[in-house]
């Protein structure tokens, strides 16, 4: 895999092979004089990196213990600077020969870029005026065997920084930095759910029925039942089931498993946040919603402008609110309001679209033209609302209008962040729903809804007015880290093996 790192150009290839090999002596060296640096278990720090540079006026003059990755290295006779870097940030080191003893200085000289070690010292600053450790002990904790790639043509290379993410923590603190803020954002949600009163849950991975979003799941087999099994698409269906239960708002922060396409905005398994409480509704969700992510962007960021791929979001409060109706009026000029099914698909024609077969009634050819005229244009956080009840196979139709559905979708940067509604609680319409999915797969749609008779059961016994709404965790987090890909903001995203 070293070889691989620098994209197996031969010259170079030799040269880490060399250097591969001088590590592994210098390791034999040391077990053969019984400093195996493997052995050393434990080493007490007082302080980190930061602690030291932010309290430096009254840190300074006292003995600290610290413990990281050295990272540089400058020998200059008897007197050598290095570097160490640990989660939070980098410190110079100071090391004086006189100091830390003529046989431990030269071992010193003998260690490598990347080793672990642990040092003890006084807190000063240099003539330079750099804040510094001035270390008078120094232990190896772990070896380094092979070179972090500082001058390899791996470093930049971003399928090698995916599969081994561990390097590119080591040497790219911008990295590190996306990653502690994920897990700031996701406790940012959580004090905010459980804030508001609600009731974080788990809910089973595996199910045999895959249900609560249009996807294709992953199959497997429990041995012992001797029956497919599916990981999960969506965490609805069974938080539904707590709503009936008794528990009026619950949540749900997990992984997601759909067995589809990757590309800078999928991955096969992610990150949702799924949440419904009794007694509101869609547009209760949506306030939620907003109130969420200016929570997040205020207590992780200290804004709530963010600059994502050279255009600033703007997340104050105030979001736009449109039907998708009113979206595909204004930027395709299609009034589906004043049109019934027969003159929407001659409209559509007449632009030039072909509607699948099997979906030319007036919701599917709305949800059509939505996906070809309008998303793109979202840049801001805008909810579109009121989506068909053809493609909303879980929400509850609006009384004033039973061709669409209490529903909202928000949209920024032309991308899907989270989907919600108000739920669908008559257990005969859900069932003729179900039904329409059930043909749907029939037909070879492999992402329509199974029928799900226990979740039907559920709603027999009542379930209350509810709101719910579920959000693509990851999306947030590539908006407020300015992530290009969702690969960045996945430690370890999914990667087709290496060919050996």
């Amino acid at each position: 895999m070293a070889e691989q790192m620098i994209n197996n150009h031969p010259e170079e290839a030799a040269d880490l092979n060399e250097l591969l090999r001088i590590r592994r002596d210098k390791l034999t060296e040391l077990q053969n004089a019984g400093a195996d640096p493997f052995v050393q278990v434990r080493f007490e720090r007082t302080h980190h990196t930061t602690d030291i540079t932010s309290r430096f006026e009254e840190l300074e003059g006292h003995t600290v213990r610290l413990a990281g990755r050295m990272m540089s290295k400058r020998i200059m006779g008897k007197l050598t600077f290095a570097d160490l870097s640990d989660r939070y940030g980098r410190l110079q080191l100071c090391v004086k020969r006189d100091l830390l003893g003529t046989e431990e200085y030269k071992a010193f000289k003998k260690l490598d870029i990347g080793d672990l070690i642990g040092v003890a010292g006084e807190v000063f600053r240099t003539q330079k005026g750099e804040i510094s450790v001035r270390v008078d002990e120094l232990t190896l904790l772990s070896k380094n065997l092979i070179p972090l790639p500082e001058k390899w043509h791996g470093l930049k290379d971003t399928d090698m920084r995916y599969r081994q993410r561990y390097v590119d923590l080591i040497v790219n603190p911008e990295v590190r930095d996306t990653f502690e803020k994920r897990s700031a954002i996701v406790r940012e949600i959580r004090r905010f759910m459980d804030g508001r009163g609600f009731m974080e849950v788990e809910t089973p991975c595996l199910n045999t029925i895959p249900g609560g979003a249009a996807a294709r799941p992953f199959i497997t087999h429990h041995n012992a039942l001797d029956i497919d099994m599916y990981m999960r698409i969506a965490t609805e269906l069974h938080l539904k089931r707590l709503i009936v239960g008794g528990f009026e708002q619950v949540y749900e922060i997990g992984r997601i498993f759909r067995n589809e396409g990757m590309d800078t905005k999928h991955n096969p398994e992610f990150t949702t946040i799924e949440l419904y409480q009794a007694y509101t509704d869609y547009q209760g969700m949506m306030d939620i919603t907003e109130d969420m992510v200016v929570h997040v962007c205020e207590s992780v960021l200290g804004t709530t402008k963010v600059t994502y791929q050279g255009t600033e979001l703007d997340f104050t409060k105030g979001w736009k609110r449109m039907t998708m109706a009113e979206a595909v009026k204004e930027y395709g000029g299609l009034d589906f309001m004043s049109m019934d099914g027969e003159q929407a698909l001659a409209a559509v024609k007449e632009k030039g679209l072909a509607p699948e077969k099997g979906k030319e009634s007036w919701g599917d050819l709305l949800a059509m033209c939505y996906d070809v005229y309008v998303e793109e244009n979202l840049i801001q956080p805008t909810f579109i609302t009121d989506y068909p009840v053809e493609i909303s196979p879980l929400a509850k139709r609006k009384p004033s209008d039973p061709r669409l559905t209490e529903r909202f979708e928000c949209f920024i940067y032309g991308r899907e962040l989270c989907n919600a509604f108000s739920e669908l609680n008559d257990p005969i319409d859900q069932r003729g729903r179900f039904e329409r999915q059930a043909a749907l797969r029939a037909a070879g749609d492999d992402e329509a809804n199974m029928m799900d008779e226990d979740f039907l059961t559920a709603l027999e016994y009542g379930m209350p007015p509810t709101g719910g709404m579920g959000m693509g965790i990851d999306r947030l987090v590539m908006f407020l880290t300015d992530s290009a890909s969702i690969r960045d903001v996945l430690l370890f995203p999914t990667m087709k093996p290496l060919e050996n």
